[in-house]
C-alpha cells in the first residue's frame, strides 16, 4: 500500500466507502467496483485503497472471522498475521503466567495484540513499518487506552516495566504485497537478539515451523501449531511462559476443537511393522515436534516404513493427532494396476496422498480414469525398511 492510498483510506470518506462497497470476492467483482467508483469521480488512490480493503476483508475472514469486517490490512500483513484462534491461545498463556502488561514487538496488523487485549491485558504494539503500524492502530483502536501502538524497531523499544514480550521477527523482505523469505541472519530483529532478550525476561518468539532445530535453545519450550491440517508456526517460550517439564509440544486445532501433545523432549519412533488394517497420518505439528512415537504408542501402532511419517495398526483407534484411514487393498505403485482397481471399485472422486516416493500427485491423477460414483483415498508410499522396503499404493477410506 502506497502512502497516498493510506492517506486516502484513513479518512471518514475512505472508511465509509469500504463498508459501503461490501465484500468483493472475485476479480470480476473487483473490476466492476473499480469501474463504478472511478465513474463516480473518486481519485485513483482512494479507489485502489477502498477496493483493495474490500477484497482483503473477504480473504481475512478465514483468520479473523467476523472481526475482519472492521479491520484494515495489507496483503503481506494479512498473510503473515496470526489466526485469531491461535492468538487467543497465545494470550491465554501470558495470562496464566501472571503477565498483565505485554509488549508485542513486530505486531504487524495487530493479530496477536488483538488476542492479548481481548482478554484484558495492557499491550504495547510496535512495528517497524509505518504503514503497518498505522493499520494496527486502527485495528486496535476499540481497546482504547489499554493498547498503545508505536512505529519503531523492536531493538530500540524500551520494555522496562513490561511483564513479558511477544516477538514476531520479520522473516521476509520488506513490502506490503509480494515478499520473499530471508535467512535467519537477515531477520529483524535477529534471532540472536531475540534469544538474548528471552534469557532476560519471559518471551514468546513466533517463528516459521521449518526452523532449523539446531537453533532452538536447550532451555526453551518449542511448540509447533497446526490449524486445519496446515502447520502454521513454531513458538519458542522462555521464562515463566515455559511450562515445567515441557520442551516439545504439538498443538492441533481443527474444526474449532483443540488438542495438545507435550513431552520433555523428542520421542523415539516405534519399530516398523507390516501394513495393518489402518494407516494413520500424523498432523504436521506432531511430525515437526518429533512426537510421532508418542502418538504411535497411544494407537498401538508402528511405523509403516523406515523414515516415513505414516503409522499403521490393526486396532480401530484414532485420535486428534492423526488422520486415520481404513485400508481397502494394497496395490503395486503402477498406473495400470491402480487404474483397474479404481474402475472395479467405481471410484470417481480420489484423494491422493504421498510420502517417501518421488511422485507428483497432480500428474499421477491425470493418468487415472476417474468416472465412478464412489470416493476413496490413495496413499502412495514405501513400506518396510532396508532391503525389504517397497513402493506401494494403498487404497483406503477416511475414518
Amino acid at each position: 500500500m502506497e502512502q497516498a492510498e493510506l492517506t486516502a483510506l484513513l479518512t471518514a470518506q475512505g472508511l465509509r466507502m469500504v463498508d459501503e462497497v461490501g465484500p468483493l470476492a472475485s476479480t470480476t467483482e473487483v473490476a466492476a467496483a473499480v469501474s463504478r467508483l472511478r465513474a463516480a469521480g473518486h481519485s485513483p488512490d482512494l479507489v485502489s485503497a477502498v477496493v483493495g480493503q474490500a477484497h482483503l476483508r473477504v480473504r481475512a475472514a478465514a483468520k479473523f472471522g467476523p472481526f475482519a469486517d472492521r479491520m484494515l490490512f495489507t496483503r503481506a500483513g494479512l498473510e503473515q498475521a496470526t489466526r485469531l484462534e491461535v492468538a487467543a491461545r497465545h494470550a491465554g498463556r501470558f495470562r496464566d503466567a501472571g503477565a498483565h502488561r505485554v509488549a508485542d514487538l513486530g505486531c504487524g496488523i495487530g493479530g496477536d495484540a488483538l488476542g492479548l487485549a481481548g482478554i484484558g491485558l495492557d499491550v504495547l504494539a510496535v512495528d517497524a513499518d509505518e504503514t503497518t503500524a498505522a493499520l494496527a492502530a486502527y485495528n486496535l483502536a476499540p481497546f482504547g487506552e489499554s493498547v498503545t501502538v508505536r512505529h519503531g524497531r523492536a531493538e530500540e523499544t524500551d520494555v522496562d516495566g513490561w511483564d513479558a514480550v511477544w516477538l514476531d521477527p520479520a522473516r521476509r523482505t520488506a513490502g506490503h504485497s509480494e515478499t520473499s523469505r530471508t535467512a535467519p541472519e537477515d531477520w529483524s530483529p535477529s534471532l540472536d537478539w531475540a534469544f538474548d532478550l528471552a534469557g532476560r525476561m519471559p518471551v514468546g518468539i513466533k517463528l516459521g515451523p521449518g526452523l532449523d532445530r539446531d537453533l532452538i535453545p536447550d532451555d526453551a519450550e518449542a511448540q509447533w501449531i497446526s490449524v486445519d491440517g496446515s502447520t502454521v508456526e513454531l513458538v519458542l517460550w522462555s521464562g515463566s511462559l515455559r511450562r515445567e517439564g515441557v520442551r516439545r509440544s504439538a498443538l492441533v486445532l481443527r474444526g474449532g476443537s483443540a488438542a495438545e501433545l507435550t513431552a520433555p523432549g523428542d520421542t523415539d519412533d516405534e519399530p516398523v511393522r507390516d501394513l495393518g488394517a489402518f494407516v494413520h497420518e500424523p498432523e504436521g505439528a506432531v511430525i515437526r515436534a518429533r512426537l510421532i512415537g508418542e502418538v504411535a504408542r497411544s494407537l498401538d501402532a508402528g511405523m509403516l516404513g523406515g523414515g516415513i511419517a505414516y503409522l499403521t495398526s490393526d486396532t480401530p483407534l484414532t485420535n486428534p493427532f492423526v488422520q486415520s484411514f481404513r485400508v481397502r487393498e494394497t496395490l503395486p505403485l503402477k498406473t495400470g494396476a491402480i487404474d483397474a482397481a479404481l474402475r472395479k471399485a467405481d471410484i470417481g472422486t480420489l484423494e491422493i496422498k504421498k510420502r517417501g516416493v518421488d511422485v507428483d500427485p497432480a500428474q499421477f491423477r491425470r493418468k487415472l480414469t476417474l468416472r465412478g460414483a464412489a470416493s476413496a483415498t490413495l496413499i502412495l508410499t514405501r513400506t518396510g525398511e532396508g532391503r525389504d522396503a517397497k513402493r506401494v499404493a494403498i487404497l483406503a477410506d477416511r475414518v
